[in-house]
């Protein structure tokens, strides 16, 4: 990166393939669940995290800052 002086991490990426509903649930289980747990606690319930999709997805609740599309029903 321009400017930049020191190296935190090693730049990653890991991609994988999205085949199955069960693949995908698994992987917007951990997105969702992520910033609530371990050292994060960054709200008490993952549904109340304002930065996630997960009260969208859990709660049929629109997101208040962003449009969200479920294409869940039409990928397999």
């Amino acid at each position: 990166m321009k400017g930049q002086l020191h190296k935190a991490f090693e730049p990653s990426f890991d991609a994988k393939p999205v085949y199955t509903l069960d693949f995908l649930y698994q992987k917007l289980d951990y997105i969702h669940h992520n910033p609530v747990s371990g050292k994060w606690k960054l709200a008490n319930e993952f549904t109340d995290y304002p930065h996630s999709s997960a009260a969208f997805y859990e709660l049929n609740q629109p997101h208040p800052f962003a449009l969200i599309t479920d294409y869940r029903d039409y990928w397999f």
